[in-house]
């Protein structure tokens, strides 16, 4: 029998902000109590975006959006909501058809607030290319809400050719990287906490759905694709190992942290790994594509800095682990996150 470090819990069983982190007491509270009380999908991958019964290749997505402060480097609660959304639905091999618009608003919000929200928010979805067709507004009292909560649901369709899921990883596959990790969250934190990073650091949050559509014409070669969000990159491949059965290894020195990102981690005593993303993915193709793939997504902006950072181990790896070769010749391994690091980034 394997000992286990016991998850951290509350004697009167509250929730936690960790229970919003995406990590493992995220899971915890799907598995134990979300789940099962909405119907039996115990067992099946939890994907960013569901197909929806009856074929047609529908795909749907939703998603809240608590960020504080509203507006940062880079980017807003507006636009993250839009770009957010977007990408989950591309996550899931499809590109958005439309979106739906639900506004938590505090007593008290001055107006010119909202509308620089909302202005933000119509702007990213017209750059998307995919309208809002249907919302709902309603308003709290002064302290029931902080200024604005956006929940905000999406419709796409999947591209030909492209069936991709958390459960498709195999062994063998390569694992690329869009971009740079770790800007979105503290980029959010340093404003948020006047830490000073904020001439240095801005959000990378963006759509990804061309970027996914670029990767399309390599077809079934494409196994799996996820954004790092809530939980980094730390979560996503701890996600993927376990929905696939896979063990992931990836190389410290291949995976790119910005420098100043990396400061104000050492600072703050942050993994990069952990910290939330909200414009990279990351991708996992079979060996002999991974080179077409890479050119695919270096073609794009939001693809430009694409690199290599590992790889599925062979099959009789241990499943669900993920492990890092460091550049002095150890390795580690990377864990899923417990708590919750940076509350309230996206």
């Amino acid at each position: 029998m394997t000992a286990a470090c016991p998850l951290p819990y509350s004697e009167n069983e509250r929730v936690l902000l960790g229970h919003g982190a995406g990590g493992r007491l995220t899971a915890e509270l799907l598995e134990s109590l979300v789940l099962p009380a909405l119907g039996d999908g115990r067992g099946a991958p939890l994907e960013d975006a569901a197909l929806l019964p009856g074929g047609g290749g529908l795909v749907m997505s939703t998603d809240g959006f608590v960020v504080s402060p509203l507006f940062f480097p880079g980017g807003d609660i507006g636009s993250l909501a839009v770009h957010g959304t977007v990408n989950d639905l591309a996550m899931r091999g499809a590109e958005p058809v439309a979106l739906s618009v639900a506004l938590l608003l505090e007593e008290g919000l001055e107006l010119s607030e909202l509308e620089a929200v909302l202005r933000s928010l119509g702007k990213a979805a017209q750059e998307a290319g995919v309208p809002v067709i249907t919302g709902d507004t309603k308003v709290v009292g002064r302290g029931a809400a902080d200024k604005v909560f956006i929940t905000t649901t999406g419709v796409g369709r999947r591209l030909p050719g492209l069936s991709v899921s958390a459960a498709a990883a195999r062994p063998g596959d390569a694992v690329l990287l869009s971009g740079p990790i770790g800007l979105h969250g503290t980029a959010v934190l340093s404003t948020r906490e006047g830490l000073g990073f904020e001439a240095d650091i801005a959000s990378d949050t963006r759509p990804l759905h061309r970027l996914v559509a670029a990767l399309a014409g390599l077809g079934a070669d494409v196994h799996t694709l996820r954004d790092p969000t809530r939980g980094g990159l730390a979560a996503a491949l701890n996600e993927i190992a376990h929905d696939s059965g896979v063990a992931v290894e990836i190389d410290e020195g291949a995976v790119p942290v910005p420098g100043p990102v990396a400061a104000a981690c050492d600072l703050l005593g942050l993994d990069p790994l952990h910290v939330a993303n909200e414009g990279c993915l990351v991708a996992f193709v079979s060996p002999r594509a991974a080179d077409e793939a890479l050119r695919a997504m270096r073609s794009l902006p939001e693809g430009s800095g694409a690199v290599r950072i590992g790889d599925v181990a062979p099959a009789g790896g241990r499943p669900g682990r993920v492990v890092m070769r460091t550049v002095v010749g150890a390795r580690r391994v990377v864990d899923m996150p417990v708590g919750e690091q940076l509350p309230r980034i996206c």
